[in-house]
């Protein structure tokens, strides 16, 4: 691959170890390329950038979470960002655990432990505190890092609790938290074509095509390439179409991220899952202004939109379609508890509250967690852009919820 035709000249530059990581997973994909007749569907690229074992940005060894780049991270999510945050998501975690007669907790993703330990803590002091945690996490360095964050955060009796899973059980039954896990699911993009009869032969008149990736014969980088949507397109081709979206709309389909909340909804037997992220309703998401998708990367806290930069070293994201995902739980025979933004799910959780414990005469431990939380709810930061779904089975209703719940825009 050309080293210079994906840099973006604003990214710090991986050192020596890093770059040879990546060249050999890039390496891997232009061979899986060349025999798949030199095409490949974007979502299978985004699926081995980010997942093929011990290359790829979440099952290989680089850091990813935190608060600067210099610090080696890419990105920082809520529970990085102030405590504040798990303590107060353990009170409706405590509600649904509560109202369904359940002990156990299960998360995915769970970054660096810091929200696993955070809402132990919080789950333990409300007396709710499960007989057992579970964490699903793909990444063997950050299991590590999990286990060491939960080790020097909490009691031993607690941090016994943890168990990490390599295959989800058939039947659970507690509380599932996915916290920004659905962002990191692979995403097919989808064209509309700009005039009819436009593509290879055999093609439709018009409708909609499927951008892929390639490889330049000459620079044997990586290049995005168009091709005629497959028969057995997503049926979500037909909201689209319906949409009436004009010529050149590119946008994500998110058939990954509908079949796993599908799988957790249909392995939830009683109890609650949430999950929070940015995203929008189909509505929102599929507007005609959002003309060039969402699609984004991370690299050093540095936000770009070049997927091809450095595979396995950056996050590819795309935003979540929140329709489809609350069709997807409600076709697994689970119940919608709720669909509001993370700002307002948090105030009706009672963030201001756990935000009082805190001593407003210390100004340097109130301060800096007054600052966290008007980042966290705040409209104009993560309150509006972040939203919150929840799915249960044997519970009727979340206090977190009560004002403010938007299902009606899904």
């Amino acid at each position: 691959m050309n080293p210079k035709a994906h840099e973006p000249a604003s990214l710090p530059v991986p050192g020596p170890d890093a770059l040879a990581q990546s060249e050999t997973l890039a390496a891997s994909l232009r061979a899986e390329i060349a025999a798949t007749g030199g095409w490949m569907p974007f979502s299978r690229f985004m699926e081995r950038a980010l997942y093929a074992p011990g290359l790829g940005y979440y099952s290989g060894g680089a850091r990813k979470f935190g608060r600067r780049g210099d610090d080696g991270s890419d990105f920082v999510t809520a529970p990085e960002l102030s405590p504040l945050f798990a303590h107060t998501l353990a009170r409706p975690v405590a509600e649904a655990l509560g109202a369904s007669g359940t002990r156990r907790v299960m998360e995915f993703g769970a970054g660096t432990g810091r929200l696993a330990a955070g809402l132990l803590a919080a789950l333990d002091a409300l007396g709710a505190a499960p007989e057992r945690y579970q964490i699903v996490e793909l990444s063997g360095e950050l299991r590590e890092r999990q286990r060491a964050t939960l080790a020097a955060e909490l009691p031993d009796a607690l941090a016994a609790r943890v168990q990490w899973l390599d295959v989800l059980p058939e039947r659970f039954e507690g509380v599932v938290i996915g916290n920004e896990v659905l962002d990191a699911m692979p995403v097919r993009l989808v064209l509309r074509a700009d005039e009819p009869g436009e593509g290879a032969a055999g093609a439709p008149a018009a409708g909609w095509r499927e951008r892929g990736v390639a490889v330049d014969a000459a620079t044997r980088a990586f290049v995005f390439e168009d091709r005629p949507l497959a028969a057995g397109a997503p049926d979500v081709i037909d909201t689209l179409d319906a949409l009436d979206l004009p010529g050149g709309y590119l946008t994500e389909t998110h058939e990954a991220a509908r079949a796993f909340t599908h799988t957790v909804c249909t392995m939830l037997a009683r109890g609650a899952a949430f999950f929070i992220d940015y995203g929008f309703p189909a509505g929102e998401y599929y507007h005609p202004q959002r003309a060039e998708g969402t699609l984004m990367c991370h690299y050093r806290h540095r936000a770009h939109g070049d997927p091809f930069v450095w595979p396995g070293l950056q996050d590819i994201t795309a935003h979540v379609e929140f329709s489809g995902i609350h069709a997807a739980g409600v076709a697994a025979g689970a119940e919608l508890l709720g669909y509001t933004s993370q700002g307002r799910f948090l105030l009706n959780a009672g963030i201001t509250e756990v935000l009082a414990e805190i001593d407003p005469s210390d100004a340097a431990r109130f301060l800096p967690a007054a600052n966290a939380v008007q980042k966290l709810i705040s409209e104009s930061e993560m309150g509006e852009l972040f939203k919150v779904i929840a799915f249960g089975r044997g519970i009727d209703g979340l206090d977190a919820f009560a004002r403010g719940e938007r299902s009606h825009a899904l």
